[in-house]
């Protein structure tokens, strides 16, 4: 399938594993320009060298999003290296897990910096050449939290759904201009992040159970919508929220 966006200049935060690799995988393929970032910078480059496979640009920039100057320094590099950037996919990783009752200052701030104003100072980055050129795509990884908070994951509750709005005032503002804003929410999805939350059998049996489809989502399959809402031919769809969930949402809406 030709999504037309060959050529296209796209900078993925969180790709060096997981759903952003899985993601910059499906741009590759579409002969998309990539700037790929991530904290560490081994995996980081062994994830670039893969996507060259696809015969592509790929560009590796070592980033922390979580800071103001850490989002600079990657747009700068981007910017620097293959241009100002067509197609932003925000993903950051998730914020520790706790209950309400046990998260103290310190964890609410370092949350809304990962998960809150790493999307937006992505998209403040790059929106306004977006709108020069009057075509852009920005696309969220957030969580099926945003409609169905999880007990323990009290920080990505609060914070992912503050992306989802923030996406959907943005997306009204942008509209017109040929640039889309949408967010992918992942259900329980197989990466090394799931592990983390749920380390031993039976606790993946108990939550196994709580899945219409009765599996774990791939990286690709969440890939795959984030993927098209990046194309020419999503050029209608903003301000929405994708489930990718396997039917664990029970609204209607």
């Amino acid at each position: 399938m030709d999504l037309k966006i060959e050529g296209r200049i796209a900078l993925v935060t969180g790709g060096s594993k997981g759903i952003g690799l899985a993601v910059a995988e499906g741009l590759a393929r579409e002969g998309v320009r990539l700037v790929v970032s991530a904290r560490g910078a081994e995996a980081l480059e062994a994830a670039a060298e893969d996507l060259r496979r696809h015969g592509g640009e790929v560009h590796a920039v070592v980033a922390d999003v979580s800071t103001a100057r850490g989002v600079r320094s990657l747009l700068d590099a981007a910017r620097e290296r293959v241009g100002p950037p067509d197609v932003l996919v925000s993903n950051a990783g998730g914020p520790p897990p706790g209950r309400p009752s046990a998260l103290d200052d310190g964890a609410w701030a370092k949350g809304f910096e990962l998960t809150l104003m790493s999307a937006v100072r992505l998209a403040r980055g790059v929106v306004g050449s977006m709108r020069e050129r009057g075509w852009g795509r920005i696309v969220n990884v957030t969580s099926l939290s945003v409609r169905q908070p999880v007990l323990d994951l009290t920080l990505s509750n609060a914070f992912r759904s503050g992306v989802t709005a923030f996406a959907r005032t943005l997306a009204n503002e942008v509209a017109g201009e040929g640039v889309t804003v949408n967010n992918v929410a992942p259900g329980y999805t197989a990466t090394a992040r799931l592990e983390e939350l749920f380390s031993d059998d039976y606790a993946r049996a108990r939550l196994l159970a709580t899945i219409p489809a009765k599996r774990f989502a791939t990286p690709d399959e969440v890939a795959a919508a984030a993927v098209f809402l990046c194309s020419q031919g999503a050029a209608y769809v903003t301000g929405q929220t994708i489930l990718v969930d396997g039917g664990v949402v029970g609204s209607v809406t």
